[in-house]
C-alpha cells in the first residue's frame, strides 16, 4: 500500500471543477517544475523540482490508474458522468434528487416547520420542547418518505450518496428503516447548503463533482 505525506496543517485550500483540472495541474508544473506523482488511490500527491506538493483529493475513490499513467487516469475519472443520489434535510425543509452527471433526472423537494428556540421556563419550556419534538419527527418523517421515493428505488444504480444541510437531521432521516441500503451508499463530500429548494438541489453536482486540493507552501 502507498503511504502518502500527510497534508501539513498550513496548507491552502483550492477548489477545482473537473473540466478545469487538467489546467490547474499544467499550471502547477509551470511554477513548480517537473512533477513526481503517487496516488493510494484516495488521493494523488504531485511534488514540483522545487518541493512544493499539492495533495489532490479523489472524488468518488478509488482511483484506478491504467498503464501507470496517473495523471491521464485522474483526469478520466473527475469527469465521467456518474448516477449520483442527494439527500438534503434542514429545519426549513427537505430534498432528495437522482443525477446523472450534472442533470437531475428525478427529484422531490418539500418544506417543513420545526419551531425555534424560547426562552420560556418551567412547564412552558417543558411543553415547548414536546411540541417542537413533534414538529421534528414529522418533518424527518416526512423527509424519509420521500427519500425512500427518490432514492430507494435507484440505489442499486447509485454510486453514492451525497448528504448535507443539518447533520443531525440527515442522520434522524436515514435511521429509518427502510433507507438502510441507502445510508449503505453515503459517501462524502458533505454538502454545506441553506434550507433545501429545488434551485439549491439543482446547484450540488458544483459541490459533489469538485475537486479538491491542499497545496504547500
Amino acid at each position: 500500500m502507498t503511504v502518502l505525506p500527510a497534508v501539513p496543517a498550513e496548507a491552502r485550500q483550492v477548489t477545482v471543477g473537473p473540466a478545469r483540472l487538467a489546467r490547474w495541474i499544467d499550471g502547477f508544473a509551470d511554477r513548480h517544475g517537473a512533477i513526481d506523482t503517487a496516488s493510494d488511490g484516495k488521493q494523488v500527491v504531485l511534488v514540483g523540482s522545487d518541493e512544493s506538493t499539492a495533495w489532490i483529493e479523489v472524488p468518488f475513490p478509488p482511483l484506478h490508474i491504467e498503464g501507470g499513467r496517473t495523471l491521464t487516469s485522474l483526469q478520466t475519472h473527475v469527469v465521467r458522468d456518474r448516477r449520483v443520489g442527494v439527500l438534503l434535510v434542514r429545519r426549513g425543509g427537505y430534498a432528495a434528487g437522482v443525477f446523472m452527471g450534472r442533470k437531475l433526472i428525478s427529484s422531490k423537494v418539500g418544506s417543513g416547520y420545526v419551531q425555534g428556540g424560547t426562552k420560556a421556563g418551567g412547564w412552558s419550556q417543558q411543553r415547548f420542547a414536546r411540541r417542537r419534538e413533534n414538529q421534528a419527527r414529522a418533518a424527518f418523517g416526512a423527509a424519509a418518505d420521500v427519500a425512500a421515493r427518490i432514492l430507494l428505488p435507484e440505489v442499486a444504480s447509485l454510486e453514492v450518496v451525497v448528504c448535507g444541510g443539518d447533520r443531525a437531521a440527515v442522520d434522524a432521516v436515514l435511521a429509518d428503516p427502510r433507507l438502510k441500503g441507502v445510508a449503505a451508499k453515503v459517501a462524502a463530500p458533505w454538502l454545506a447548503v441553506p434550507d433545501p429548494r429545488l434551485k439549491v438541489l439543482q446547484a450540488t453536482p458544483e459541490g459533489f463533482l469538485a475537486v479538491r486540493i491542499a497545496v504547500y507552501p
